[in-house]
């Protein structure tokens, strides 16, 4: 397939640029791939597609203060450091992006907070806007994470969502799920789930099971090249573990609806199956790269935001659904008004 082939005109406005007032208050439209319909409703609908026996496998990561404002030594000039992934914890060395990045050299020292009381040092470049950096800091972690925490802001995808970061932001970026840190970008379509919708789906005898996969900003990420099967995707640290695989294994072979809540977790889900179909154990960095055609192995079911058009993440979806009944089911969801990105609507593929 090509990059052209996901081209379509969305209209800024159904960009949406805040979350839903609760939980589940958000359109949710439901492709059924065997009888090609497309059903429209609100997310709490949800509840009717599933029975005993079904489960949903959802993304337990958690999106940190990643983006930090400091400013330079000497000239005192602004500058955005955002975190990208920690390399080592004992030496407080992370992988970083910075804004503006022609201003900093390695060797140069970054102040953060009112009292400049966090200090980085420049220690490598590693590409035109990245860098490494090391945090000169003599407390214990703990009182390290405490600093970025305190320090750091939600990080948004301003060149998306553009406007300024509120406090609502700091829970509901983020899945009620939340437990391991380490996304700078939160599993979106896990987002809707409210502890009253899981407290009904749990009475009606869906499982719950979890992954990690911590998302990064490759997510948003430009595909650069017309033949997809060139495009690198970046590396996401992700696990599964022993307990995740046993449940999952047994709802395929009892032929149950193994949900992935988001492309997040389906390419942990897929970058996991062993050569007999099912899935094993597994962490480590996947660059897994989903696009049409393509044989899912793991889940029959999905949810899933609805996402910016020429996106890798709309790609994944388009390999799901089919790409002719996702390309009809996303001009649909533009003549409908649905919303789209972050804080968008949620689709159902069953």
């Amino acid at each position: 397939m090509k990059l052209s082939d996901f081209r379509l005109s969305l209209p800024s406005e159904l960009i949406e640029q805040y979350p839903s007032q609760n939980r589940g208050d958000s359109r949710l439209m439901v492709l059924n791939r065997k009888k090609q319909t497309i059903d429209h409703g609100v997310f709490n609908d949800i509840l009717n597609y599933f029975d005993d026996g079904d489960i949903m496998v959802i993304n337990n990561t958690r999106v940190f203060p990643a983006r930090l404002y400091g400013t330079k030594e000497k000239t005192g000039a602004k500058i955005e450091v955002f975190l990208l992934r920690e390399l080592n914890r004992e030496a407080r060395l992370w992988d970083v992006l910075v804004d503006p990045a022609r201003k900093i050299r390695i060797g140069n020292k970054l102040y953060f907070g009112e009292d400049e009381n966090l200090v980085a040092e420049v220690i490598d470049n590693t590409t035109s806007r990245g860098r490494t950096i090391r945090f000169l800091f003599d407390g214990t972690y703990h009182e390290f994470k405490r600093t970025i925490e305190s320090l750091g802001e939600t990080p948004l995808p301003k060149h998306i969502l553009n406007r300024p970061v509120t406090l609502e932001d700091k829970e509901r970026y983020q899945t009620i799920f939340a437990k391991s840190e380490g996304a700078v970008v939160a599993p979106t379509a896990g987002m809707h789930f409210s502890r009253e919708l899981i407290k009904r789906l749990e009475i009606k005898g869906i499982t719950f099971t979890d992954i990690t996969l911590h998302a990064g900003l490759g997510n948003f990420r430009n595909v650069e090249v017309e033949d997809l099967s060139k495009h690198k995707m970046d590396s996401e640290q992700f696990k599964v573990e022993e307990n995740t695989t046993e449940i999952v294994n047994q709802a395929k072979e009892r032929r149950k609806r193994v949900c992935a809540v988001g492309t997040t977790t389906m390419r942990a889900l897929e970058s996991s199956v062993s050569i007999t179909g099912y899935i094993k154990p597994n962490e480590g960095w996947t660059n897994k790269f989903i696009y049409p055609p393509y044989d899912f192995k793991v889940a029959n079911c999905m949810i899933t935001n609805f996402h910016l058009p020429q996106s890798t993440l709309m790609m994944m979806v388009a390999a799901f659904a089919g790409y002719d009944f996702l390309m009809k089911a996303y001009k649909t969801a533009i003549k409908e008004k649905y919303k789209f990105f972050t804080y968008g609507d949620a689709m159902l593929i069953i």
